[in-house]
């Protein structure tokens, strides 16, 4: 199906496919409110049907923005938004270790048959504005595909520590929170998608909190239009733990009670720490589906689209 593309430079990059144009994706790239962390963030993501999937500043996480990379304990600093967590104090107030994933420039933003690309540099800097770190993030759609009524976005991210010293990447949980290792690529669902079901290919239902697995599947139920809607969430097999092929430290933080939210989590149990000039790079594919998908159909899905 063909894609096209629309760049309101300053503001945002918009996918869209099908001789109507329907919107797919946002990528939003101008800087927000100081409070919510500033950084560029997918949304709305839409289902072929034009069905969103992702939520905007929800009241109960104004620095919640669909689908985005975050980095909420990062050598002291917060470059997720709203408040930090301190052990044995909670969720406090320190606006001075809040930080931001800034953009830089463009590489490429092109469109051909089949596929968008929006490859993008950016740098990540604490509250005092030093530079701590470059990224080289790539956003790819791909395999748009009306018989199945999905459409796939791979995104990957390569951050490369400009301090002096390292950075650790840390989460509440390492932090001493228990089930809150939320770190990496973030995507929040709508309100609608609360109590959606949640699996993986070993696992349906139950206490998803902290598995790994090779994918993980969130679906939902909509508001104001029948029908549900499917995500499913992939780790590249080339990702590693900083040179340590073969390793696949990531794990799922999931919710589906009181809100929506997967992230395959950089730092669940215990921090990761890049060297001076060291380079850590993610890549995740996310597969956006119309219906109430099962690990069935998920698993056959994927078969027929190897990486």
């Amino acid at each position: 199906m063909t894609l096209s593309l629309t760049h309101t430079h300053g503001d945002r990059i918009t996918v869209s496919h099908g001789p109507q144009e329907a919107e797919l994706l946002s990528y939003v790239y101008r800087p927000e409110a100081a409070w919510e962390a500033p950084k560029p963030y997918l949304h709305p993501l839409r289902t072929l049907s034009g069905a969103a999937v992702t939520d905007y500043r929800p009241n109960d996480h104004r620095w919640h923005k669909g689908l985005q990379l975050t980095a909420s304990h990062l050598s002291g600093q917060n470059l997720w938004g709203g408040n930090t967590y301190v052990h044995g104090q909670g969720y406090v107030a320190l606006p001075e270790r809040i930080g931001s994933m800034a953009h830089t420039a463009f590489d490429e933003v092109s469109v051909r048959p089949g596929r968008a690309v929006i490859a993008e540099r950016l740098t990540w800097r604490p509250y005092d504005g030093e530079l701590w770190a470059d990224e080289e993030r790539r956003i790819e759609v791909a395999d748009v595909d009306t018989g199945s009524g999905s459409w796939s976005l791979t995104w990957t991210s390569s951050v490369t520590n400009r301090r002096e010293e390292p950075l650790s990447f840390g989460s509440p949980t390492t932090h001493g929170r228990p089930a809150a290792g939320y770190t990496g690529l973030f995507w929040r669902g709508p309100r609608a998608f609360r109590d959606g079901r949640v699996f993986t290919a070993g696992q349906d239902g139950g206490d998803l909190m902290g598995v790994q697995s090779p994918w993980l599947a969130y679906s939902g139920e909509h508001d104001e239009r029948d029908g549900h809607a499917t995500l499913v969430f992939e780790h590249a097999p080339g990702n590693d733990h900083l040179g340590k092929k073969g390793a696949h430290p990531a794990h799922w933080f999931v919710r589906n009670d009181p809100f929506a939210a997967v992230a395959p989590s950089w730092a669940f149990h215990e921090e990761l720490v890049l060297s001076p000039g060291e380079t850590l790079t993610r890549t995740y594919r996310v597969h956006i589906a119309d219906g109430a998908w099962d690990q069935e159909r998920v698993s056959a899905h994927l078969e027929a689209r190897p990486w």
